[in-house]
């Protein structure tokens, strides 16, 4: 049976206790009593500020903590109740909080020559945090390894064996890391500047979890090496499901969505071409409801969210989401957030980022 990344929300109160539930204003309360999932995700508030938001599915803010700048990625430990919000790229700190109460987060910072990907992802034990990381100077991709069992202190890394890790998770037995070398260079001198893109080498690699070894390393067509590896996710079955940004021309029809397991080659969905167009070549996030076998992407620049069937590859729906931002399963299909402030049926004055985690 493949384990469950989530919880409910009477597993979630309980977990809780009283003294959080007595610190959340009446209208949180109402919100948390009326739904069936509890979500996380990097907000921009109307002052300006950042904060990780915790959300019903109905998109109703439950609570919030104050976070130095903006967010991106989230990671969530089902075994141990930690999430973690990690520092948008170039980014060199990721905080870890405990959203089931008001206790003090621990926050951590990238080691010197290191920046946060603003990805990364829990051991299924919760004993170990994996994060996505630039040696910039060495232009190579790394994984820091951070042990959640004495305050997130860093205990190693692994080579990516790649350039630009973007996002990554760990199969479910906990054997091997997986991540979406996104092939581009960039340096924090630059800032957010694309160093490379004339000679981008994008690649998924399947790394031994316990010693860093390389499995496998699937690197993307030479006809497709614009096509930047970004996002990925697993189904039901232990496929991997990535997601990609294009950076060639504009006008080109680049295949977005794929997937593989281990010993397998990558296989390419066959998107509608309209829907391929009004992706506009960038896939910002991905998501699978495994209860269902769907998976879910966004495209903030296209406008739109896409499900498609985990089994046949097929686009089951196309829906317009202005600004769509994060993705993860709900009970019935998924949940996306906008950046203009919408969660699923709810709008609240904030910025929703990137990516979503259900909790």
């Amino acid at each position: 049976m493949m384990r469950s990344a989530e919880i409910d929300r009477r597993s979630f109160v309980k977990a809780a206790g009283l003294g959080f539930l007595a610190a959340l204003a009446p209208r949180s309360l109402m919100a948390l009593e009326r739904t069936d999932a509890i979500y996380a995700s990097g907000i921009r508030a109307a002052d300006g500020s950042f904060a990780v938001a915790t959300v019903t599915e109905r998109g109703e803010i439950v609570d919030q903590m104050t976070l130095p700048a903006r967010a991106h990625g989230m990671a969530f430990s089902a075994a141990t109740g930690k999430t973690v919000a990690f520092a948008r790229r170039p980014g060199t700190f990721a905080m870890i909080f405990d959203p089931r109460n008001k206790g003090e987060p621990i926050a951590i910072s990238s080691p010197e020559g290191r920046h946060f990907y603003g990805h990364g992802a829990f051991s299924p034990n919760g004993r170990l945090l994996y994060a996505s990381e630039n040696d910039f100077d060495g232009n190579r991709g790394m994984i820091g390894l951070y042990d959640a069992t004495n305050r997130f202190t860093r205990i190693g890394e692994f080579e990516t064996y790649g350039i630009g890790p973007h996002d990554m998770t760990v199969s479910d037995d906990g054997r091997l890391l997986i991540v979406a070398n996104g092939g581009i260079e960039t340096h924090p001198d630059f800032g957010r500047t694309k160093l490379n893109l004339g000679e981008m080498q994008p690649s998924l690699a399947l790394i031994d979890a316990a010693t860093g070894a390389l499995i496998e390393k699937h690197v993307l067509p030479a006809e497709w090496a614009e096509l930047s590896t970004r996002h990925v996710d697993l189904d039901g079955e232990g496929r991997i499901w990535f997601a990609c940004q294009y950076e060639g021309h504009r006008k080109d029809l680049p295949p977005l969505v794929g997937h593989f397991a281990k010993g397998e080659n990558l296989s390419f969905i066959d998107l509608p071409e309209e829907t391929t167009r009004r992706l506009a070549n960038y896939v910002g996030a991905i998501a699978v409801n495994r209860s269902e076998g769907l998976v879910g992407i966004t495209s903030p620049k296209g406008g739109a969210s896409v499900t498609i069937d985990a089994r046949t590859g097929k686009m089951l729906a196309e829906t317009s989401v202005p600004d769509a931002a994060g993705i993860a399963p709900a009970k019935s299909g998924f949940a996306v957030s906008s950046y203009d402030g919408d969660f699923l049926t709810t709008r609240s004055d904030v910025a929703w980022d990137q990516h979503i985690v259900r909790i």
